[in-house]
């Protein structure tokens, strides 16, 4: 899903490099009410953001658990960023 949104940012601005800092991601994760490990789950595009931009990739998250997501997707990914 990370690469799926950063793929829509370089189509929509051209370049990656006009993003100056990633403000928020919101991670939504479909699941059972007895699965706890929402935030592991968002971990790795979090890890990709802070590869892909550094110390400008870092920011507030949360990553919380659905009964249901459109269309049956597994994960659905927000983020809130500032560009140039």
């Amino acid at each position: 899903m990370g690469l799926n949104c950063l793929s829509t940012v370089k189509a929509e601005m051209g370049d990656l490099d006009k993003v100056k800092r990633v403000v928020k991601l919101l991670g939504m994760i479909h699941c059972t009410e007895d699965f706890k490990d929402q935030p592991k789950v968002i971990n790795g595009c979090s890890d990709l953001l802070v590869e892909v931009f550094g110390e400008i990739g870092k920011y507030a998250r949360s990553a919380v658990g659905m009964q249901a997501l459109p269309n049956g997707i597994p994960v659905e990914i927000e983020m809130i960023l500032e560009v140039a």
